[in-house]
Order: structure tokens, then C-alpha cells, then sequence
């Protein structure tokens, strides 16, 4: 079945949990799309998993194009959200507008994702008129560690909480079709899940969200530079990956490697008439 923003909201009011993972290139993808996954989104923290960056900032909307557009050759029925990067939408709606149809035209994604609150409501608002589907971010949004005084749970505070309800509930007015809640208390974001119509998509937010959402590479332990506590370890690929990497250069190195199955033939009258 393909994945659609209708079919998000759907599964909102069947109480059906949406499930959304991260990929970045086209193998990646394929792999994910294929376990029936909801959704895909090409997040900008491709520039820490994939670009080595130490936060998001530095990613371009090059960067994302190119990603996007791998993700959405492998993904055939998840729902593909380009993430719209730092500074490509916060200058002006027009240029916020503009970026999104690059993503949609050039990324060929289905809707694109922007952080904040009632500060980007008009860029939501001219987008979606654009017929450009919009995924909210509220709560801890990476692309403002720098304001925030690095990456903390928000909304732990009476008014902070209140700030987020109305967050939420403006971006709804504005026209996103869904909101990503990070780093948010699992009461308060169970309490925002309820006060809004469109779907919540949790990370870091507790299961009283409508869906989650998750890093590949931290759900599968390939990413070694930090575990935020909010994620679970499904598997250890990375110390898999790693092992058969060692095995590789160990079988290279004594001759086992390649084998006579992994070679090609010839006769032996062409080689004696070689010498």
C-alpha cells in the first residue's frame, strides 16, 4: 500500500501507530521501504550520520536535493519527507517557498519537513497553498541548539509546556499534516497528541504520540559518536559490519580470499600459449 499524507491521518484516527525511520540513500531505502515501513524522512542530521558534521547546521539544500532524490529512486510505498535545511526557510516565505518546490521538483519527495512553532507558520501556511505538503517539527529542533544552549528536553516547565500546546496548535491552523514532537515529556506530548487533529510523530516523546520516528543508524548501533537516551538498539549492525571487515582483511591477507568460487576461468591451452 502507498503511504500518503491522507492515509497518515488516517491511521490517527484508527489508532493505527504510524512508523517512520530515517534513510539517506537509495540501498538504505530499498531495505527500509521493504519491511513496510510508513515512512521515510531524509533528515538533515544526515549531516552528523552521513556527513560527519558535529550538528545540522552546515547542511545545504545541495545536500539534501541529493540525498532525497536516492531515498525517493529506492522508496516505492513509505511516504518521503525532505527535510528543509538551516537557513533555507527562516530568510523569507518566498525563499521558503521556493526551497520547498526544490525539494518536491528536484528531490521528488512527497512533503518536506521545517522546525519551529508559530515563527514559521506563514512559511507553512504559503507552502502548503503551494499544494507542497508540510511536516512541523516543535519541541527540541536541532537547527536551533545554538539559541537553545545545546540539545535539552523542552517544555518541562509550566509555561514551556503551555508554549508548545499553542505551538502545536498553531501549526495545525497553519496547514502541516503532521508534527514530529522531540525531546518533549511523554505526558505533555501525549497531552499535545490529544489537543490536535493531525497526526504527532514522536522521537524522544514518549508512545502516547501517534507514530515514531527513529535514526537508522542509532536504531541499528552504526553510529558510535553518542546514543541519545531515547533511543532503542534493535540490533548491533555496526559491530557486524565491523567483524566482517576484519574478516575480510585477515582472509585477504592469508590468501583464503577470493576462492576458486569467487574466480573466473580459463582455458589452460590459452595460458600455456601465453609463455
Amino acid at each position: 500500500m502507498k503511504n500518503t499524507v491522507s492515509t497518515f491521518k488516517e491511521q490517527k484516527a484508527n489508532g493505527d501507530k504510524i512508523t517512520m525511520l530515517t534513510a539517506y540513500d537509495y540501498s538504505t531505502a530499498k531495505l527500509v521501504d521493504s519491511s513496510g515501513i510508513n515512512g521515510i524522512l531524509v533528515g538533515d542530521s544526515l549531516g552528523m550520520v552521513m556527513l560527519g558534521y558535529e550538528d545540522t547546521l552546515s547542511v545545504t539544500m545541495e545536500d539534501m536535493i541529493h540525498h532525497t532524490a536516492a531515498v525517493c529512486r529506492g522508496a516505492k510505498n513509505a511516504l518521503v519527507v525532505g527535510d528543509m535545511p538551516f537557513m533555507s526557510y527562516q530568510v523569507s516565505v518566498e525563499e521558503a517557498v521556493r526551497n520547498a518546490g526544490r525539494l518536491m521538483k528536484e528531490g521528488r519527495c512527497q512533503a518536506v519537513k521545517l522546525e519551529g512553532g508559530a515563527a514559521v507558520c506563514p512559511q507553512i501556511k504559503a507552502i502548503t497553498q503551494a499544494s507542497i505538503p508540510v511536516m512541523a517539527h516543535i519541541g527540541l529542533t536541532p537547527q536551533s541548539v545554538n539559541a537553545f544552549g545545546g540539545f535539552k528536553v523542552q517544555g518541562k516547565s509550566e509555561d514551556a509546556a503551555r508554549k508548545l500546546i499553542e505551538e502545536a496548535k498553531a501549526v495545525e491552523e497553519a496547514g502541516a499534516f503532521s508534527i514530529v514532537l522531540e525531546c518533549v515529556p511523554a505526558k505533555l506530548a501525549e497531552l499535545i497528541s490529544k489537543s490536535v487533529n493531525i497526526p504527532t510523530i514522536g522521537i524522544g516523546a514518549g508512545a502516547g504520540c501517534d507514530g515514531q520516528i527513529l535514526v537508522y543508524q542509532d536504531m541499528l548501533g552504526m553510529f558510535s559518536d553518542f546514543t541519545p537516551k531515547f533511543v532503542k538498539k534493535y540490533a548491533e549492525i555496526g559491530d557486524v559490519m565491523k567483524a566482517a571487515f576484519e574478516k575480510y582483511i585477515e582472509e585477504t591477507k592469508d590468501g583464503s580470499f577470493p576462492a576458486d568460487e569467487h574466480t573466473f576461468k580459463i582455458s589452460e591451452d590459452v595460458i600455456n600459449k601465453l609463455y
